[in-house]
């Protein structure tokens, strides 16, 4: 018995010795396969969005025998959804992924993995004897108008090693359907949205185009430093305005949105310009002394902040013209002292004046990005309740702050473009003179019903290249007793204010070559004593050519000549027993260029001399 007992355990000592080695080497063959697998794959560039299912598919790969007990199937990998809900007012949260922190090709935990240029754990000493990034970009994800890209590269030193490089950059994506902003920290779920049906789709469409325009409140958190170093605003940036209590707003600039219908809630981007017409619904009786949107007080009571600085200087809106537009169409402009505002009232329960029709700013800006001033015409007119629904226009457009140098508009480069306005000036004994408003160029009355010559003001239209056009006005026969007075005054109002000397060649003739611009042709005098007439038209007549190349040929101004008409009998013989008399404006653009002709090169010709002794011996 006892020898048998000694047997036995003998045996199982035995067995146990060879189930412990059995282990343990497949222990030593999992680990040395997992130490030794190769991530094969170079050059690649990954996404936020990839990265789990990379790792995933890296993880299944290197493992030579799936794990008992364990699969993909059985254990899905699902992103942790939020429990709060979207929030409905509030600055949303900002996407906490750092693309600079993300390391797809790091496999192994706190070791460093060869030619991995994002692995933390890599030293210098490691770093320097890599030959290549097997990930070069990792970046954020692509649906996003403005995402992080970190790239990765290796430099040479002169020693020979490598040294790494690191750079953090914003791409943007062009994409119409990009999103704009994450609203939430992990920016990978979003609740269900709501279905819009006939009772909530005002509610959502008030809710949804305000978020869509970028509002402030729901615009990304900017840090201090990136504020402090973008004072001024820049192209495509929302303006912000100061309210009475000190807070930021947005300057809103109404425009259409699906429908023609007005949307108070669109900002007005820097440097944008803009002009939009839509149509509000209003009910006269209920709305006129009540809707802001056609008050004039709710366009000029503004003040906007120079730059995104918080202790930037304000910028109060600057009213330059208020007109009032008749029923008939016929505008008058108001004299306004600083500070007044004409309210809209209602005079009857079909009709209400003061109504603002059009609105039209003009920003000033310097080329530091910082508002200087702005200015804002208004027309208001009478509504009536047959007329509805009311048609609003809005318009802004930016102008920078004239330096040293000031900036003048060109009109082409160099020939003329059609339907931009004539370049002209005033010749000094330095050159050529032209002014930088818009409005100081060559232009010719803009009719109006029922618009009087004598009584102004009077609407003038620049001369826009290639555009033929015919205006005038009405002239009263009793108005026109004093002759010599009418004449001069009847001059100026065809001729209008500044009238230029000059017409340049070109769209960008310089201002420094006078030989470059077109004298104003005209031969006419007001006459003295007896001889006294009245301008009864004035036409302009500017001849062109097309210069250069036939395949971009340029047009060229090459002759510009005045033609007034004056009356040869007594007016009220020209009236044909009327009290009124039109005075007229016209601009004819006449073509004088020369037919193309299609031009050969000459035929060559053979000019070869022999040598004298090329048939020697023979000769």
């Amino acid at each position: 018995m006892a020898s048998a007992a000694a047997v036995w355990s003998i045996s199982d000592l035995f067995c146990l010795f060879l189930l412990f080695t059995a282990v343990t080497t497949d222990e030593n063959t999992t680990s040395y396969n997992l130490n030794t697998t190769e991530f094969a794959k170079d050059n690649f560039t990954y996404n936020v969005t990839d990265i789990s299912a990379f790792l995933t598919d890296v993880t299944e790969s290197a493992s030579p025998t799936p794990t008992p007990g364990y699969s993909s199937t059985q254990y899905p990998v699902t992103p942790t959804l939020p429990a709060e809900p979207l929030p409905v007012s509030g600055r949303l949260l900002t996407p906490a992924t750092n693309v600079a922190s993300l390391c797809p090709c790091d496999q192994n935990k706190d070791l460093c993995d060869i030619n991995c240029c994002c692995d933390r754990v890599c030293g210098e000493e490691e770093v320097a004897l890599f030959t290549s990034c097997s990930v070069r970009t990792v970046s954020g994800n692509k649906q996003l108008c403005i995402r992080d890209v970190a790239s990765y590269s290796l430099k040479s030193t002169t020693d020979g090693y490598s040294e790494l490089q690191l750079s953090v950059q914003k791409e943007r994506n062009y994409d119409i359907f990009c999103i704009h902003t994450q609203n939430r920290v992990d920016g990978l779920s979003h609740p269900p949205p709501v279905l819009p049906t006939d009772r909530n789709f005002d509610s959502l469409f008030k809710q949804f185009t305000s978020f869509f325009f970028g509002s402030e409140e729901n615009s990304g958190q900017v840090s201090a430093t990136e504020l402090q170093a973008s004072s001024g605003y820049q192209y495509g940036d929302v303006m912000a305005t100061a309210g009475e209590s000190g807070q930021r707003g947005i300057f809103w600039l109404p425009a259409p949105g699906v429908t023609a219908d007005c949307v108070d809630t669109s900002p007005a981007a820097f440097l944008k310009e803009q002009s939009s017409r839509c149509s509000r619904r209003v009910v006269l009786e209920q709305h006129c002394s009540t809707l802001p949107a056609i008050s004039m007080d709710t366009y000029t009571n503004i003040q906007l902040f120079a730059g995104k600085n918080k202790d930037t200087a304000v910028v109060p809106v600057q009213v330059a013209s208020v007109v009032l537009q008749s029923l008939e169409g016929t505008q008058t402009e108001l004299k306004t002292s600083e500070g007044e505002i004409f309210n809209p009232v209602l005079l009857n329960t079909t009709a209400c004046a003061n109504v603002v029709l059009k609105v039209v700013y003009v920003m000033k800006y310097s080329p530091a990005g910082q508002i200087v001033s702005l200015m804002v015409s208004l027309v208001l007119g009478f509504v009536q309740e047959a007329a509805l629904p009311l048609e609003q226009e809005f318009h802004i457009t930016f102008v920078q702050q004239a330096g040293e140098d000031a900036a003048v508009r060109s009109s082409g480069n160099p020939g003329y473009v059609v339907g931009l306005p004539l370049v002209s000036g005033q010749r000094t004994a330095e050159g050529i003179v032209r002014s930088v408003d818009p409005k100081g160029t060559l232009s010719v009355l803009h009719s109006t019903e029922d618009q009087d010559c004598l009584q102004g003001p009077h609407q003038r239209s620049p001369v826009l290249f290639g555009l033929d056009s015919v205006s005038g006005c009405t002239l009263r026969l009793e108005d026109a007793a004093n002759c010599s007075l009418v004449s001069q005054v009847l001059l100026d109002v065809l001729r209008g204010p500044n009238y230029p000397q000059y017409v340049a060649a070109f769209g960008n003739s310089p201002l420094d070559n006078p030989l470059d611009w077109v004298p104003i042709k005209n031969s006419f005098s007001l006459g003295e004593g007896q001889s006294c007439s009245i301008p009864l038209s004035l036409h302009l007549e500017i001849e062109w050519t097309k210069y250069g190349s036939l395949v971009n040929a340029q047009a060229q101004v090459v002759s510009v000549k005045e033609v007034i008409q004056t009356n040869s009998s007594s007016l009220a013989l020209l009236t044909g027993g009327s009290s009124q008399l039109s005075v007229r404006s016209s601009v004819a653009f006449v073509s004088v260029s020369a037919a193309a002709l299609p031009g050969f090169r000459a035929a060559p010709t053979i000019n070869a001399k022999l040598p004298f002794d090329f048939f020697f011996p023979f000769v």
